[in-house]
């Protein structure tokens, strides 16, 4: 949906869902602003059993000047009502009657979409989704530093201070808006009742600790989801403990947040594997979180969740095992290999040639000169290397990127004399980390061709590995059991991972 359909109307009311949090507020800002920009007068409205409460939010709402009222009760039918951060019709948000429905959202939904419906459930706030729907339509939001401010402010809640941020989006957001720090460390300074110092404290006094493999498992009562983080956040500080859950249950959700210390759990991997199939998690590799729901997580035990009559006791239990069960076959599901020391027996694995596929290729110093610190982002998440004269990045055919060192390159691929033109869901970017510059990796990107000359060793995984590269000792890539795993034929230390999807694009079987 583009923000423009939303034009052809003029009697606009704009709802967030009941008690609102500072993402529902902040959307909610943005999107009435566009509208104004537009000519219209839209109003903002909340709903529900009671009015916003909490300090940093009334901070939000009165020093960002957000125009939202609160309507216990709404009898008009406007011509078009605006769903934000919630879904018509979903339990969270008071039913208001409207001749046309809208809705944007960041939420898991399994609603059809539609010409008024933008849904993105893998992006981490609905201010990201509003101010690239804002962007796309030619507006910068930081020609209103106020709105900027709530923006992120938004974003920063919604992700535990960032630490659950994962779509490449939301760091571009993060980076592009101009902010009033000083209001953003007031509202985040206020953000703790001394209610919930105290659900912090028993909290923390009833952990769960497993020796086995140094986690721990703490059940909170219901609170405000940034609790959680402050919980898991000091539980790291125990020490033993390498990986730590915090997570409260509610008939509505179940949220959690993951911490971990140790470069063989991945945050992000981990709560994303918690919430397969019945939610969604994310986040950077020391700290994620994730939601799951309630409804899905009974009906995957053969159970169902009863609205009307839930029994929070039973809901409770259930959660708990379920993360018990998920850590335990997280923990025994894979193998580390570390490509620096590992020697890959390779026995029964087949020698494959690669086929000439187009790829492209970039030459760092052509983007930044030699000696630059440099994050390149991508759709996986963000790499930090060095500008060197001899290293180069290769751009896949989704968009996935690697570096390489000239003498691989050269030796692998042949340069074509164009440009490599391709479109993907996110194309990478590369940031100087210094002066902040941000420029498009594509724009400096070529063609190269496969010389045939590159063979790898390859077998299909039959269990799912966590590889540390040669070139990159601290992150790992992982492998299920639809990928392969791979070593060149000329260096025993290059082992990666081929996802499964693309092996037979990429690659051909040498026959003798």
């Amino acid at each position: 949906m583009k923000l423009s359909t939303l034009l052809k109307y003029n009697d606009i009311v704009i709802q967030c869902h009941d008690n609102p949090d500072a993402d529902a507020l902040a959307s909610g800002y943005a999107l009435y602003w566009y509208l104004e920009k537009n000519g219209k007068k839209p109003r903002f409205i909340y709903r529900g059993h009671s009015q916003v409460q909490k300090s940093n939010l009334m901070i939000m709402i009165d020093t960002l000047s957000i125009p939202v009222s609160y309507e216990d009760e709404f009898d008009e039918k406007p011509e078009l009502l605006v769903t934000v951060d919630c879904q018509y019709g979903e339990k969270n948000v008071t039913r208001t009657a409207a001749e046309n429905i809208a809705m944007i959202d960041h939420h898991q939904s399994q609603r059809e979409s539609g010409k008024m419906v933008e849904i993105r459930g893998n992006i981490g706030s609905c201010s990201t989704v509003i101010w690239d729907m804002i962007r796309e339509e030619g507006f910068d939001v930081n020609e209103d530093k106020k709105l900027a401010t709530a923006m992120y402010y938004g974003l920063y809640t919604d992700t535990n201070r960032f630490s659950e941020m994962s779509h490449p989006l939301d760091r571009d957001m993060v980076d592009n808006l101009v902010i009033n720090k000083s209001v953003i460390t007031v509202m985040s300074n206020s953000n703790i009742t001394l209610r919930e110092l105290k659900i912090t404290g028993r909290a923390i006094m009833g952990y769960e600790y497993f020796y086995d493999d140094r986690y721990m498992l703490i059940s909170v009562e219901k609170c405000d989801p940034n609790i959680l983080g402050v919980i898991s956040d000091f539980a790291m500080e125990t020490a033993g403990v390498n990986v730590c859950i915090a997570y409260y249950t509610s008939p509505a959700e179940i949220k959690y947040s993951v911490r971990s210390c140790v470069k063989e759990v991945h945050a992000d991997e981990l709560a994303a594997f918690l919430a397969e199939g019945i939610g969604g998690g994310g986040g950077h590799l020391t700290k994620a979180g994730g939601t799951i729901r309630p409804d899905r997580l009974m009906e995957s035990i053969g159970g169902r969740l009863d609205e009307n009559d839930v029994n929070e006791k039973q809901l409770e239990k259930v959660t708990s095992e379920h993360f018990k069960n998920k850590l335990k076959l997280y923990y025994e599901s894979y193998e580390i290999i570390y490509a620096r020391t590992a020697e890959i027996d390779k026995t029964g694995m087949k020698l494959y040639e690669k086929l000439p596929q187009e790829l492209g290729v970039v030459k760092l110093t052509d983007v930044f000169p030699a000696g630059s610190m440099a994050g390149i982002r991508t759709l996986e998440g963000d790499i930090d290397i060095v500008v060197t004269d001899e290293l180069y990045l290769m751009i896949g055919i989704e968009g996935e990127v690697y570096p390489i060192k000239e003498e691989k390159l050269m030796k692998s691929y042949r340069l074509l004399d164009k440009k490599y033109d391709r479109s993907f869901e996110y194309s990478p970017s590369i940031r100087n980390s210094v002066t902040g510059e941000v420029k498009k990796v594509m724009e400096y990107s070529h063609a190269c061709i496969s010389t045939g000359i590159s063979r790898i060793y390859a077998r299909p995984l039959t269990r799912k590995v966590k590889l540390f590269t040669a070139w990159d000792e601290d992150k790992y890539y992982s492998g299920n059991t639809d990928d392969y795993i791979a070593v060149r034929e000329d260096d025993d230390h290059d082992i990666y991972v081929i996802r499964g999807r693309l092996f037979n694009q990429l690659y051909v079987e040498i026959t003798q």
